[in-house]
């Protein structure tokens, strides 16, 4: 077959096919033929004729069934891939395609047939079991990410740990690139965090997690999460993309009784380019089947590049029906502080998880108080209240507007 031949503008997708929608630039050849070339390449075709083609192998070719500009949708046929096997799929989809000569491609979206799509475990607490867990039922959550990300102590991150959920944090997490350095041991870091977050709990009356970083190679990241859950913890976090697919879907194939909080760290390297590479809403989706519970979308405000377009497709990637499987929590984060709220909310709704780092321990009066004015800058959001107006009352949050503004 010729890379031609995969190519039909009159082909009617299955039900059960797998949709990818690519944006494609040729370069120097005709497009049909680029797209062919795509679509053969990334099914059971290559780049001349050979001896050894059967008939019956026509049956599993993708086809490019729609061209609009530089756009096309190509359908792949279920049987090329084995269900629950996300490596496979994404080796298909998303491999050797972008190398191809002469082409730029990005993979802009992907839409999973309801039988492959079942056939990954999806979410365990997701939106409604993670507002469960922390006894939250409406409001957006607040977080934290311990700074320094890198260099403090085991008992200073704790400290950190603690002032931020004494001063109204739902959530306090270890940065993406924390693990277990000597300055700061991982199972150290555990037990003691740990035992911060239940003196904050005693004192507040409130629930508290910590979003413990397990990202390592895949035997002992599944070591440190049994670790987290057998030492009383109710969360582990992952690298997603440094610590591959096939590692988190480990992860989540032992069904262990933790929320898994999705960290995107290196995504830019697929995501940025928008001529080439990979999408943040595919990502989302591909994260969301394996059976992540809270991803990172961005923010549309703060110091990340992405804008309100991007943020809502990757929000829509999060929460879209899926035949059955569970909506994935979005995270904001980046650059954040309290000023920030009120377009948040109004962009996210109020299933967001807000994560500011900076933005709490770069307060005036310190951590405590930075976790306050933030935990004020929602409590007036949600009553409808401005932030200046709120502020009158509420000297955490004035000052947090005094040194950073509003949004």
């Amino acid at each position: 077959m010729k890379y031609e031949d995969f190519v039909d503008l009159n082909h009617k997708p299955e039900s059960e096919d797998l949709i990818c929608d690519f944006r494609l630039e040729p370069g120097e050849m005709d497009y049909a033929f680029a797209a062919g070339g795509v679509a053969a390449e990334s099914s059971v075709g290559t780049w001349t004729d050979i001896s050894t083609e059967k008939p019956y192998v026509e049956r599993l070719c993708a086809t490019v069934f729609e061209i609009a500009g530089k756009n096309m949708k190509i359908a792949y046929p279920s049987g090329l891939f084995e269900p629950g096997n996300m490596a496979n799929i994404l080796s298909s989809v998303a491999g050797n395609v972008f190398g191809l000569k002469g082409i730029n491609l990005r993979l802009n979206d992907i839409h999973f047939p309801p039988a492959l799509a079942a056939s990954f475990k999806g979410p365990k607490y997701g939106i409604k079991g993670v507002r469960k867990l922390l006894g939250v039922e409406r409001r957006p959550l607040v977080g934290t990410i311990v700074k320094p990300k890198l260099g403090l102590n085991t008992k200073d991150h704790a400290q950190v740990a603690y002032d931020a959920w004494a001063g109204g944090c739902d959530i306090v997490k270890d940065d993406e690139n924390l693990s277990s350095q000597k300055f700061n041991p991982f199972e150290d870091r555990i037990i003691q965090t740990l035992a911060m977050r239940d003196k904050a709990e005693s004192e507040t009356g409130e629930k508290k997690v910590y979003m413990a970083n397990v990202t390592a190679e895949t035997e002992e990241m599944i070591r440190r999460a049994e670790f987290v859950q057998e030492s009383g913890g109710r969360y582990i976090m992952v690298d997603i993309l440094t610590a591959g697919f096939s590692a988190l879907q480990t992860i989540r194939n032992h069904d262990f009784n933790l929320v898994i909080h999705a960290h995107r760290a290196g995504h830019a390297a697929f995501t940025k380019n928008p001529v080439h590479g990979i999408s943040m809403p595919v990502i989302a989706m591909v994260a969301r089947l394996i059976g992540v519970d809270q991803l990172h979308v961005g923010t549309a405000v703060g110091k990340m590049s992405e804008g309100r377009g991007e943020v809502e497709d990757n929000i829509n990637a999060c929460k879209q029906p899926l035949g059955g499987i569970k909506n994935v929590f979005p995270v904001a984060s980046g650059g954040l502080h309290p000023g920030h709220v009120p377009a948040l909310v109004e962009f996210f709704g109020t299933d967001l998880i807000c994560q500011a780092g900076g933005g709490i321990h770069g307060h005036p009066g310190g951590t405590v108080k930075g976790a306050v004015a933030m935990r004020q800058a929602v409590d007036a959001t949600m009553a409808g209240v401005s932030l200046d107006e709120y502020a009158k009352d509420h000297r955490e949050l004035k000052q947090a507007i005094e040194k950073w503004g509003e949004d």
